[in-house]
């Protein structure tokens, strides 16, 4: 199977979580937690990316998320492929910023 730009998906995470309580704060660290041990990154506060091989391996931590999701606030889930990826534009200020580099692929033979 070859890996091309169409076949790369990314996963991002966009939620908006109550913090109200001591307990909404403790589901929401927790769902961030759990994100990121599930090997997403941090690309905002409340956006999260993950680098996903295939589609097959992007519907593992759709579902992953689908099981961590906390009992209140919004969540959503979006896939892209490397192509769509490799046109965001990120700034900081008015200074353009590089995107952070692909993950190297392991190929097993």
């Amino acid at each position: 199977m070859e890996l091309n730009g169409y076949r790369i998906m990314w996963l991002f995470v966009f939620f908006d979580l109550p913090t109200d309580t001591k307990k909404d704060r403790k589901n929401a660290s927790g769902f961030r937690n759990s994100l990121l041990k599930d090997g997403f990154s941090m690309m905002q506060y409340s956006v999260y990316v993950r680098h996903c091989a295939s589609s097959e391996s992007a519907d593992v931590h759709e579902k992953r998320i689908h099981k961590l999701l906390p009992p209140l606030g919004k969540v959503s889930v979006l896939r892209i492929t490397d192509k769509q990826f490799g046109n965001i534009l990120n700034f900081w200020g008015k200074s353009e910023v590089p995107k952070e580099p692909q993950p190297t692929q392991l190929e097993l033979f």
